[in-house]
């Protein structure tokens, strides 16, 4: 009985030291080849569509969601008191190739150069801001392959390429100040990176999350 106890209890310590090694051989497998972080979203380049000059708009012939080209006539003011070659000025044209995300002109208003009438991105051109912590900055390469998903497609896989690093952490960009206090806490910072992603077929919107893993070997 005692015997065959010993022998239960060595198999048991083996499948705990095998579990253990298992664990640590991957999680030295994962901090070696890789940097993960869930600390990123899906971004755009934010493009405005601004009128030339200042006056009363007339139409405004888009709504969120819509998709333009590039030159196509979105909105007119009122061109009255324009000479005959300004006339053109009056004809609010697309400046990309997009989808309207965000319509805020209001017909009947005055609108001037500098007021954002609607917001387009440029859907192929979409990629991923990761903030990726200073301790782990001096790994990231430009180039470097990486494996994402987007919470909007659960386990799906895309892929990209590291694009560029930060020159600053996002603490140094923060509109808020940093106050100063007898008391510090050190705070490990986090530097933004850009990921190009590779070629996709799935409608992926702006400002959804994604998880990251950059091949650093």
């Amino acid at each position: 009985m005692k015997q065959k106890r010993k022998i239960l209890i060595v198999g048991i310590l083996v499948v705990i030291a095998a579990a253990l090694s298992s664990i640590g051989f991957y999680y030295w497998y994962e901090n070696t080849y890789y940097v993960s972080t869930d600390d990123a979203r899906v971004d755009a380049d934010l493009v405005n569509v601004t009128p030339q000059i200042s006056g009363k708009l007339l139409e405004l012939n888009v709504d969120e969601g819509d998709i333009v080209i590039k030159n196509q006539i979105l909105a007119r003011q009122e061109m009255s008191d324009l000479s005959d070659s300004k006339v053109d000025q009056s004809l609010i044209r697309s400046p990309i190739n997009g989808i309207i995300i965000k319509k805020q002109g209001t017909i009947g208003e005055i609108w001037s150069p500098g007021q954002t009438l609607a917001t387009l991105i440029d859907p192929n051109k979409l990629y991923i801001t990761a903030d990726i912590e200073e301790t782990k900055l001096g790994k990231i390469r430009v180039g470097q392959p990486v494996s994402i998903t987007i919470d909007e497609y659960g386990s799906q896989k895309f892929t990209g390429k590291v694009k560029s690093v930060g020159e600053a952490a996002q603490s140094a960009l923060s509109i808020i100040p940093t106050t100063t206090s007898g008391t510090f806490t050190k705070v490990v910072q986090r530097i933004p990176i850009k990921i190009s992603l590779d070629k996709f077929n799935n409608k992926i919107l702006p400002g959804t999350n994604a998880v990251v893993k950059i091949r650093i070997k």
